[in-house]
């Protein structure tokens, strides 16, 4: 009975409460959780960030595709983007029109060759731009791969204190082993709370950020077909 009142002594004067487990945990576990909740604190502000990026820059597409559709001239739309900084559609939009008027310019002959630049800035122009909406994004999926094993690292450790405390005390009641055991589960808690939003966030903003691309690829197509028209009307003449 005394062994019992003893245990149950020890069970309760321990601190179970999150910071409790965290000031109670080895120097190795603390690192861990706080690496974890770095990393979670970091993904959360990418998703953040990317999730506004995102609305931003479809309204910025929709007003472009709505103003270049409208049957505005393509050299007034070019001279009003090309003042202030672009991104999305606009900037292949610019950087497109800027290679065909360098060319026209210089009175390039070649039909071939002019489409072939100007095939080649769209490229240019669209990887620039999927490389912005894309940056940052491994790093959630990093975060959400590695984060349960690290903090599965953690409760290996936490595990390991625990069965010295055990040798130490010569004693494997619960008043011993609860405590670092509860810390090392805790590692575990925190790396599948970092994990989770990561993954969940870098499936949904990646197959956001590809609708975007395909979008600026589709852009592309359009605008270089347009373009060779125009190209191809002019080497007739």
């Amino acid at each position: 009975m005394e062994a019992m009142d003893a245990v149950g002594s020890a069970a309760a004067h321990t601190d179970f409460s999150p910071i409790g487990l965290f000031l109670m945990a080895d120097i190795v576990v603390k690192l861990v959780m706080l690496g974890l909740l770095a990393a979670s604190i970091w993904c959360w502000a990418i998703i953040i960030d990317k999730s506004l990026k995102f609305t931003r820059v479809r309204s910025d597409m929709n007003q472009f595709e709505k103003t270049f559709w409208s049957g505005q001239s393509l050299e007034e739309l070019y001279q009003t983007l090309s003042q202030r900084p672009t991104s999305g559609l606009a900037a292949v939009f610019v950087a497109a029109m800027k290679e065909w008027k360098r060319s026209h310019e210089q009175n390039a002959s070649s039909y071939l060759g002019v489409q072939a630049r100007l095939d080649k800035v769209l490229d240019v122009a669209i990887s620039r731009e999927s490389e912005q909406l894309e940056s940052r994004l491994p790093f959630l999926a990093t975060v959400g791969s590695a984060a349960p094993f690290i903090g599965l690292f953690g409760t290996v450790w936490g595990i390991m204190n625990a069965f010295s405390s055990i040798a130490a005390s010569q004693s494997a009641s619960l008043g011993v082993v609860a405590g670092p055991i509860a810390e090392a589960l805790f590692a575990t808690a925190i790396g599948l709370v970092a994990a989770i939003p990561a993954v969940i966030a870098y499936n949904k903003l990646s197959g956001d950020a590809n609708k975007l691309v395909g979008r600026l690829e589709g852009f592309a197509d359009e605008f270089a077909a347009i373009l060779g028209r125009q190209l191809e009307a002019r080497s007739r003449k």
